[in-house]
């Protein structure tokens, strides 16, 4: 049996707090919730009730992600031409492309930061 549930939450250090949490809730559709009383300034980020992306803010930059030894992180989405169209709106450069073999649609791009992040669209799932 394996130790790991999923994946809990993505912790991003910034030195652009208010651009990073807008990017995140303008192109993700993630929102701003409750955060514990930490003595440093930060944001955590909501999917529904789950928070799944942690805001610090550092004074200054580090390097972007990819190429590092955690290149990007990955959310699996539900619309991909709603995702399309907020990551177009945004104007940081991005690349979508298909995962060879699947039918998973993918858009890769960068926030504010340099963090590479992965949008992954499996395919329509059943209502209900």
């Amino acid at each position: 049996m394996a130790l790991i549930n999923g994946l809990d939450h993505v912790n991003i250090r910034t030195a652009d707090l208010a651009g990073t949490k807008a990017f995140l809730i303008d192109v993700l559709g993630l929102a701003e919730g409750w955060r514990p009383p930490f003595p440093f300034p930060g944001a955590w980020l909501y999917a529904g009730d789950k928070d799944v992306v942690h805001l610090v803010e550092v004074e200054a930059p580090a390097a972007a992600s990819a190429g590092s030894s955690l290149d990007h992180f990955a959310f699996d989405i539900a619309d991909y031409d709603d995702a399309l169209a907020r990551v177009e709106k945004t104007g940081f450069r991005f690349r979508a492309t298909t995962t060879p073999g699947t039918t998973v649609k993918q858009i890769f791009v960068r926030d504010p930061n340099g963090v590479t992040i992965e949008l992954n669209w499996k395919g329509d799932r059943p209502k209900g």
